[in-house]
């Protein structure tokens, strides 16, 4: 039910797209959801970008689809956690991690000996709803 791929990326974002993309396809869901397709592709860039751009380094890419969330996870070789915050409004970088925040049904970074991982998990649309609160009943979807 469940896989695991994983690319090294040293060009840049296009060929892990284009990699990502070829591996999606192999989802039944994926044909279904363009635009929660479209929402991956946009993070394994934006996460490869930052990647190479802030480690200096070459992205480890791993998608794992475990049944329920497709997880987008990219390593590189710089233990700092990133720290999400508000770019200027005339900044051309810096909106990384609130694109991925937007786009994501959940994410999260870890520092491990060498480096760290920031990983992005996606829901079929066709599933449960992934945006759920807690209210005083249990879980329930917002609004409801």
């Amino acid at each position: 039910m469940g896989w695991a791929r994983s690319f090294s990326v040293h060009r840049g974002a296009r060929e892990a797209r284009r990699w990502s993309l070829e591996h999606l396809d192999a989802l039944k869901w994926t044909a279904q959801a363009p635009d929660t397709v479209h929402s991956i592709l946009l993070t394994v860039s934006e996460l490869v970008t930052n990647a190479h751009v802030h480690a200096g380094s070459t992205a480890q890419l791993v998608l794992t689809w475990d049944g329920r969330c497709l997880h987008v996870s990219v390593a590189d070789s710089d233990p700092f956690l990133p720290a999400p915050g508000e770019a200027g409004t005339g900044a051309t970088s810096g909106r990384g991690l609130a694109i991925v925040d937007a786009l994501a049904d959940d994410w999260d970074a870890h520092a491990f000996h060498g480096g760290k991982t920031i990983t992005a998990c996606f829901h079929p649309t066709d599933g449960p709803s992934p945006h759920i609160t807690h209210g005083s009943g249990g879980w329930r979807e917002p609004g409801r």
